[in-house]
């Protein structure tokens, strides 16, 4: 099973992992965080962007993503993070399966952490 890596340019890192990787059509994002962005809504912007670019380099659009994990360091922002996640997705026609929930506590002070999995 061959593996490569998917990456972008100039992204922190905060542990050795990849930010990506694709192996036999699958498409692994490791979570993406934007903790220095603002508040829970301008960092779930960041990782959204975060996350285009990991698609584009990758070669695969928002039709590809087949799961969603959000991570909230806070339940009470899942509403107005769900507005945010709606209109990033709004021109996929059938939307992934998702799963979100509150986590003790997320890397750097982050509010939000977003984990893709995706299909070529």
């Amino acid at each position: 099973m061959a593996k490569e890596e998917i990456t972008i340019d100039g992204a922190k890192k905060y542990g050795p992992y990849s930010a990506g990787i694709r192996s036999s059509g699958v498409i692994w994002l490791s979570g993406q965080i934007d903790p220095d962005a603002g508040d829970v809504i301008a960092q779930a912007k960041g990782s959204m962007a975060k996350i285009d670019e990991l698609l584009n380099a990758a070669n695969i659009n928002h039709d590809n993503i087949c799961f969603v994990q959000i991570l909230l360091a806070d339940i009470n922002d899942f509403a107005a993070v769900n507005e945010v996640y709606s209109a990033w997705l709004s021109k996929v026609e059938i939307k992934p399966a998702r799963a979100a929930f509150q986590a003790g506590a997320l890397p750097a002070g982050a509010a939000i952490e977003i984990v893709v999995q995706a299909m070529e």
